[in-house]
């Protein structure tokens, strides 16, 4: 079997804001290809290298795109960099230079967005976002992918989002936007998601018809929707928050009676690692709306199209 791999827009994937919907049609195509015919896929990528920079601890990013990469045919090299930030040891525009001379793409999970930055404006290959403080791409895509093969069409579904306006959250925005899907994000007050994203994905949403709210109240949030994701209360760096945050996000819990607010059927997400008695409780995440693993399995076939799709 032949792929098609039409070229994408960007060199880069950073951030979805970037991305056309022409963009994400293909790269969910090329996943569907992928996923159905895994075995055959091996000479796509064959004696292509990966280098993968990692700040922040990782299971499914790494795991996703290190076999994919040996699902394609090629290999990937693990860079530690958790001791150390990167820009600390040598510039980051060095670094850069050196890697393209050595690999044929790069994968980085930094803290600093701007980081990501810098290495794909330095580096002649492509760079894609493992995660960053600002949006987790590789995430958004694999959640509304999950969600195109349950219901066949996102546009017009409503998505609501409950909890803390981090990385995960802004990536929803811009991918919901895009595709066309209607998106609530409920937080507490002071915890909302990043007022620019919310602007930059209301103007896409005129042309897509999407629709983009932004809530306090979780029952007003979830009335008639579609799926309700949460994620951590804290993310990676905002350890000395938890305590603090686990008050202040206590009635944002997704439960069994804020799942029953929401559409019949509605399903539950959650990007992962999750924590049980928290954010959601065990008989939500657990139970049998959850598609959590579905889109961690996801992760892995989405990032293989990212990958087809960027390095040559």
């Amino acid at each position: 079997m032949t792929l098609e791999l039409p070229r994408l827009s960007t060199k880069d994937m950073l951030c979805t804001s970037a991305s056309t919907l022409a963009d994400i049609s293909a790269i969910y195509a090329t996943t569907r290809a992928l996923k159905a015919g895994r075995e055959v896929h091996t000479a796509v990528l064959r004696h292509k290298r990966l280098a993968m920079i990692f700040e922040k601890d990782s299971l499914r990013t790494r795991f996703t795109f290190d076999i994919g990469m040996q699902d394609l045919g090629g290999s990937a090299v693990f860079m530690d960099h958790r001791d150390a930030r990167l820009g600390s040891r040598e510039s980051l525009k060095d670094m850069a230079k050196n890697l393209e001379r050595w690999v044929h793409g790069i994968v980085a999970r930094t803290y600093k967005h701007k980081a990501l930055e810098e290495l794909a404006q330095h580096a002649e290959i492509p760079v894609i976002n493992g995660l960053s403080d600002f949006v987790h791409p590789c995430q958004g895509l694999s959640d509304f992918f999950t969600l195109t093969e349950k219901w066949g069409d996102v546009r017009g579904r409503t998505v609501t989002y409950v909890g803390d306006g981090n990385n995960t959250c802004h990536s929803l925005i811009y991918t919901a936007a895009r595709l066309g899907a209607n998106i609530r994000v409920c937080s507490p007050e002071g915890y909302e998601p990043n007022s620019r994203v919310v602007s930059e994905a209301m103007r896409t949403a005129l042309e897509s018809g999407s629709e983009i709210q932004i809530l306090n109240d979780p029952v007003e949030a979830v009335d008639g929707a579609d799926a309700i994701y949460t994620d951590v209360w804290a993310s990676m760096g905002q350890e000395d928050e938890i305590e603090e945050r686990n008050g202040i996000f206590a009635a944002y819990q997704v439960d069994e009676e804020l799942m029953a607010r929401a559409r019949p059927g509605a399903l539950f997400m959650h990007c992962l690692p999750a924590h049980r008695g928290w954010e959601v409780t065990q008989e939500v995440m657990d139970g049998p709306r959850s598609i959590v693993y579905d889109i961690a399995e996801n992760r892995l076939h989405v990032q293989k199209a990212i990958m087809a799709l960027l390095i040559r």
